[in-house]
Formats: structure tokens, sequence, C-alpha cells
């Protein structure tokens, strides 16, 4: 899903023109980008966490010649999805698997002859 979807969608769901919907998702992601800069967390319940981590510089090396090579400090930004978000996704994870087996079934029954114990 591309910020051109999220837009479509918040335009056909709450009614704004396609503008308004644009700018609100705007407005909307670069709150997030000027908080997440300003090394704050942010926290949406439902659905999950962003955080800011300072990660100190190291040693590491290069795959193809062994050599050492400094890895930089830097700072990364990572997301852990709340309890909420990660039933939701199971949920639908159980349900495609259970729809996955059940045309299985359904294909295996119209095909009684096609079994590959022949």
């Amino acid at each position: 899903m591309t910020k051109a979807d999220i837009i479509e969608s918040v335009y056909e769901k709450v009614g704004f023109s396609k503008k308004e919907a644009a700018e609100v998702v705007e407005m909307v992601f670069d709150t997030i980008k000027e908080t997440l800069e300003q090394g704050e967390k942010i926290k949406i319940s439902g659905f999950g966490n962003f955080i800011v981590r300072d990660k100190k510089s190291r040693v590491g090396r290069n795959p193809q010649t062994g050599e050492e090579i400094e890895i930089s400090a830097r700072r990364v930004l990572t997301f852990r999805p709340s309890q909420v978000l990660k039933n939701a996704l199971n949920a639908s994870a159980v349900a495609h698997e259970a729809a996955k087996a059940a045309a299985a079934a359904a294909a295996a029954a119209q095909n009684p002859g096609s079994s590959s114990n022949g």
C-alpha cells in the first residue's frame, strides 16, 4: 500500500475531497516524522509503538574481503506492534489458511481419482 492508496482510502471512507484527504494524510505523516526526529516515542493505541534508538559505533567485517570496518553510530527506528494488531494479523492468517484448506478439500472432492497414491 502506498501513500496514494492511503489518501484514496481516506477520501472514500471519510468523504473529504481528494485534496483535503491528501492534506490530512500529509499532516499526519509530517507530525509522525517530526516527533521521531526529536527522538520521541510514538504510541498508537491498538496499533503499536514507534521508537527511535541510538546504536553505538561498532566493528564489522566486509563479507567479501573479511576486512574489518567501523560501522558508525546511528539512530534506528523500530516498530513494536500492539497485542491487538498481532491478534488481528494472526486471526486473518488463520482464516486465510482455513480458506485454502477448504478450497483444497473441495477440489479433492470434485476430483477423487486424481490422488498421487496411484
